[in-house]
């Protein structure tokens, strides 16, 4: 009985070591996904409006968005988000947050 017992305690771990190390596989290919989507748009943002006046001005409203997921949303940071969009049709489909957050980058 007691055999039985800690064969089925083994197995159970192993089970539960399995789905824990999957889950985390997921969670990192998601992470790292997040973070190349990130790092792409920062490269096109920096290419192109390192310098911009603008965009600079911005950091200030941007920062305030991304660290309130949205809510407050500056003038200085609407202006370079359609700026952005305007000289940059490649990152049209891009949200406000992500390229807010690129915008932090620069």
């Amino acid at each position: 009985m007691t055999t039985l017992r800690l064969l089925s305690a083994a197995t159970l771990l192993a089970l539960a070591t399995s789905a824990s190390a999957t889950s985390f596989v997921y969670t990192t290919d998601a992470v790292v996904g997040a973070l190349k989507g990130t790092s792409d748009i920062t490269s096109d943002i920096s290419s192109s409006f390192n310098d911009d006046k603008i965009v600079l001005a911005a950091r200030e409203d941007a920062a305030s968005f991304v660290a309130t997921n949205g809510d407050i949303r500056g003038v200085r940071l609407e202006a370079a988000l359609a700026h952005i969009r305007e000289k940059a049709p490649q990152l049209q489909a891009r949200s406000d947050l992500q390229l807010a957050q690129s915008i932090l980058v620069l």
